[in-house]
């Protein structure tokens, strides 16, 4: 256990936007559980497949000494001759979804010269391959960060919090990592019928420009729900990365793709995974259950992490409370630096005793105990094609 629970901690001060972060492929079984809850979701949209993080194929790539070795491509060959070619993430590892993946029971691993025959496990759980590769791991020095911004009118809050707030964290974040390269890019967006749809703001290393193109948003348009996501995170995700770099892309948003083009939204979010883009939506004002569903799912398919803004504040719109079982309140700022500087790093990084504010169920660095009611019946609905 990560030692907060049974402390007392005080309130946040005035004007501190607030937020919790939760790992669902720290805790499958759970997302099954929620997953199993929201089905009616999954009936309504169709066209969004389910993510079964309960049964994974995981490859570890690390060096002689035991260090992980990132940004290191892995392949797996399916029976039928189909490849899925990915690269590592800062842990060192690739995760695989057999049925996302339509892999077949047996798969050859290739990694550099290196084959490794493999078959599935048909029971749920994490299967885990690691390998050790050849010459020393080096960290991560580069970083491709992209914000995806929701820019209607609902969002005025994170909007001025990016515009007070985005220039410390990522000084922070270079101060914890000197070496780092980092760019940094915006796309900004509304909906169809806006006086714009997307704008977009390519990757730059000056964080000046970066914070004048933030300071040219404002919150308005929108109106019903849904907003052009498909759109705006095809854009994010055709940014021109950097090979060598890691790549990460910050959704801050409240609103859900339209359900006609949920769809392609998922598409844009498989095209990240396959550019190793590790997706952080930032679940902001009122999001709906459809927008934490479909956020949840590219966040875990992406191997990052759901960010949520919580109600401690007290300030701006009400916010959803997340259908999660265990999170650690923070600032919003403590909560997005630590994110960022966990996949930079390659490993979970906790706030500090003097950054809670408060921790909500049996949290124990990231993973939460299992709910009096857990039961996950099996799923009712069309399957993936």
């Amino acid at each position: 256990m990560a030692g907060y629970h049974g402390r007392k901690y005080p309130a946040p001060p005035p004007g501190l936007l607030t937020a919790g972060d939760h790992d669902d492929l720290l805790n499958p079984e759970l997302y099954a559980f929620y997953v199993n809850k929201a089905r009616d979701l999954g009936q309504r949209i169709p066209e969004l497949p389910v993510l079964d993080t309960r049964r994974t194929l995981t490859v570890e790539l690390k060096d002689d000494r035991g260090r992980p070795v990132s940004l290191h491509r892995v392949t797996l060959e399916c029976a039928d001759g189909n490849t899925i070619d990915l690269a590592t993430q800062a842990d060192g590892r690739v995760v695989f979804f057999p049925e996302l993946d339509r892999l077949s029971s047996k798969v050859v691993l290739r990694v550099d010269g290196e084959r490794r025959d493999i078959a599935l496990a048909a029971r749920r759980g994490t299967q885990l391959h690691s390998l050790v590769v050849a010459g020393a791991a080096r960290p991560v020095d580069r970083m491709d960060l992209v914000i995806v911004l929701d820019c209607t009118g609902s969002m005025s809050d994170e909007i001025a919090f990016l515009k007070s707030e985005l220039r410390a964290i990522l000084d922070d974040l270079k101060a914890r990592h000197p070496e780092l390269d980092l760019r940094v890019g915006l796309v900004a967006y509304r909906d169809i019928g806006d006086t714009f749809v997307t704008r977009t703001y390519p990757l730059t290393a000056s964080l000046d420009d970066l914070q004048a193109a933030i300071a040219k948003q404002t919150g308005d348009g929108g109106g019903d729900m849904p907003e052009a996501v498909d759109q705006a995170l095809a854009r994010g995700v055709s940014q021109d990365w950097r090979d060598g770099a890691l790549h990460t892309l910050m959704w801050v948003a409240d609103a859900p793709p339209h359900d006609d083009k949920m769809r392609l939204a998922f598409d844009a979010a498989e095209v990240a995974r396959a550019k190793r883009v590790q997706i952080i939506p930032v679940a902001s004002s009122g999001v709906d259950d459809r927008a934490e569903y479909f956020m949840r799912a590219t966040a875990a398919l992406t191997q990052s992490r759901y960010v949520f803004l919580t109600d401690d504040s007290g300030i701006g719109n009400p916010h959803a409370k997340p259908d999660v079982a265990c999170y650690v309140v923070t600032s919003l700022a403590s909560t997005i630096r630590r994110v960022l500087d966990s996949q930079l790093s390659g490993h979970r990084i906790e706030p500090a005793e003097q950054e809670v504010i408060r921790v909500n169920g049996v949290y124990d660095h990231g993973k939460c105990e299992l709910p009096d009611d857990f039961s996950v019946q099996p799923r009712k609905g069309r399957a993936r094609e």
